[in-house]
């Protein structure tokens, strides 16, 4: 359905995040239980001490791939851009983030911060090293806009024009360190 609009997206300028959008709280802070405070601090020690591990889960991404040859020269006939995997890839996580909000928190002191907007970032593959500019607001973003606000950000990280305020505040990360 989306593929048969008319509109052309608007691209959102990028900005830091604000204490309230739309009249929702964007942040909520849990007072943590005692208990829950031990745990967390004994987390945090083994996170410190432990070995840093990387694991791979191969998943069938063959209806992904379909939907992506089907609709591949519409939507860049329409939008300018090519459809990729990383806007699927984005659209999943923040739909895993809405389902299980503890994923999209963070402990500060003896509060959790569950955050209730989904600023993404993804790391871009540069001449000096790996950066990650953040997606604002992916969330309320279509297929489209996030393809070309990727566009836009790797052009500005390989470019050196990336500012930090485009690189701080995401609530999750996603990257492809394959190639590194």
């Amino acid at each position: 359905g989306h593929m048969n609009k008319a509109e052309q997206p608007a691209i959102k300028q990028y900005e830091l995040p604000k204490s309230v959008v739309n009249g929702e709280q964007r942040e909520e802070r849990v007072k943590m239980s005692k208990i829950r405070r031990v745990i967390a601090a004994r987390l945090k020690a083994s996170q410190n001490t432990a070995a840093i591990l990387t694991t791979f889960n191969e998943i069938d991404m063959k209806n992904v791939m379909d939907l992506r040859a089907k609709y591949k020269d519409a939507f860049e006939k329409k939008y300018g851009i090519k459809l990729g995997f990383m806007s699927f890839f984005i659209k999943a996580a923040v739909q895993a983030l809405k389902e299980i909000a503890e994923i999209n928190a963070e402990i500060s002191g003896d509060e959790i911060i569950y955050k209730h907007y989904y600023d993404v970032g993804v790391a871009v593959g540069t001449d000096k090293g790996l950066v990650v500019p953040v997606i604002r607001g992916a969330d309320q973003m279509s297929f489209a806009e996030i393809e070309l606000t990727l566009v836009a950000l790797g052009k500005k990280a390989r470019e050196g024009k990336l500012q930090v305020s485009e690189m701080e505040g995401a609530t999750f990360t996603i990257s492809n360190g394959g190639v590194y």
